[in-house]
C-alpha cells in the first residue's frame, strides 16, 4: 500500500551495501520507518532524504514493519545543523531523544511540531542550551512524564518555597521536602522558566537570556528527571554533556557567551515568547 507523508528525519542507519534505513516523525502517522534504496550511493537521486535532520515529503510503499521509499522531496534539509560542533551536537541529541524516549503511538502531530520548532531554532542561532531544555519538557510532557510543578506532589501546597524531586514527581514543599532527602534546592528564576517551557509551544519560543548557574540547574534538575522517569541511555548525551561543560575548550562557545561575555553571569533570567506568530 502507498502511504505519503511530510516528515523528519530522526535516526538514519547504514543497511547492505548502498541503502539506508530512515526513521520519521511524521505529524499524521507517528514514527516511520523506511528503506532509502542507493542512498549511500554519490549520485542518489534521493540520499538527501536519508539525511539526519531533513525535513520532506516522502512517499513510500509497507506491507510489514518497514516501508520502502518510492520518491520524496524536500521541504527543508536544515543544513545548518550538520556545520560545525554545536548545531550536530544538539540536534543529534533532540532527535535521539525523541526516537529513544517516545513510543509510536505516543507520537502524535503536536510533538513534530515541536521538534520542527526546535529544530529551527537551533539552525536560527538561539541559544541551543535553552531551546533543548524546553524541548526536553516536550519530550517528558509526550511520553507521559511531565513533573508537577505548581503544587507540592505529596501534599497538595501551593506556596512555595518548593524542592524539585524527580523520584517524588516534582515539586515539594518544605514541609514535604524530607520524602526525597536528593531533592534540588533551585533559583526562583529556574522554577520560572520549568513552568514556562512546560506551557510553551516552541513555535513561540523567542530569544530568552539567561544566567550561567540557572542553566547549570536546569540542566542538574531535567537530567536527574530524565534518568529517573525516561532511564534511556542516549549516545548524545555524553558528548553533549562535555560540549556543555568544556564548550571553549574543544572550540565551541555557546551562543549567549558569544553574543555577550560579560551578560551571561549577571543577567536577569527572562523567558520570551515570540509574538510574531
Amino acid at each position: 500500500m502507498l502511504y505519503r507523508a511530510e516528515g523528519i528525519v530522526i535516526r538514519s542507519t547504514d543497511y547492505g551495501e548502498g541503502n539506508k534505513i530512515v526513521t520519521l516523525l511524521t505529524p499524521t502517522l507517528g514514527k516511520q520507518g523506511i528503506v532509502v534504496r542507493g542512498a549511500k550511493k554519490l549520485k542518489s537521486r534521493y540520499g538527501a532524504l536519508a539525511q539526519l535532520f531533513t525535513y520532506g515529503d516522502y512517499s513510500y510503499y509497507r506491507n510489514g514493519t518497514l516501508g520502502t521509499l518510492n520518491s520524496g522531496e524536500i521541504i527543508e534539509s536544515f543544513q545548518e545543523l550538520r556545520q560545525g560542533l554545536e548545531g550536530p551536537a544538539y540536534a543529534a541529541y533532540a532527535a535521539e531523544l525523541t526516537d529513544r524516549a517516545i513510543n509510536d503511538d505516543e507520537a502524535a502531530a503536536y510533538l513534530f511540531h515541536q521538534l520542527k520548532a526546535c529544530q529551527t531554532a537551533l539552525a536560527e542561532g538561539k541559544d541551543p542550551q535553552i531551546v533543548v531544555r524546553a524541548y526536553e519538557m516536550k519530550v517528558f510532557a509526550a511520553a507521559g512524564y511531565a513533573p508537577m510543578l505548581d503544587e507540592c506532589v505529596s501534599c497538595g501546597r501551593r506556596d512555595g518555597p518548593f524542592y524539585f524531586s524527580a523520584a517524588g514527581g516534582g515539586a515539594l514543599c518544605r514541609s514535604c521536602r524530607g520524602r526525597d532527602p536528593a531533592a534540588l534546592e533551585l533559583q526562583d528564576g529556574v522554577w520560572k522558566l520549568l513552568r514556562v517551557f512546560l506551557a510553551l509551544d516552541m513555535r513561540r519560543l523567542g530569544s530568552i537570556a539567561v544566567k550561567e548557574s540557572s542553566k547549570s540547574q536546569l540542566q542538574l534538575a531535567l537530567r536527574r528527571w530524565m534518568d529517573f522517569h525516561l532511564n534511556v541511555n542516549l549516545k548524545s548525551r555524553g558528548f553533549l554533556d562535555q560540549l556543555e561543560k568544556y564548550g571553549d575548550l574543544l572550540g565551541s562557545v555557546p551562543a549567549a557567551k558569544r553574543e555577550n561575555p560579560a551578560q551571561a553571569d549577571s543577567s536577569e533570567d527572562a523567558p520570551a515568547a515570540d509574538e510574531s506568530g
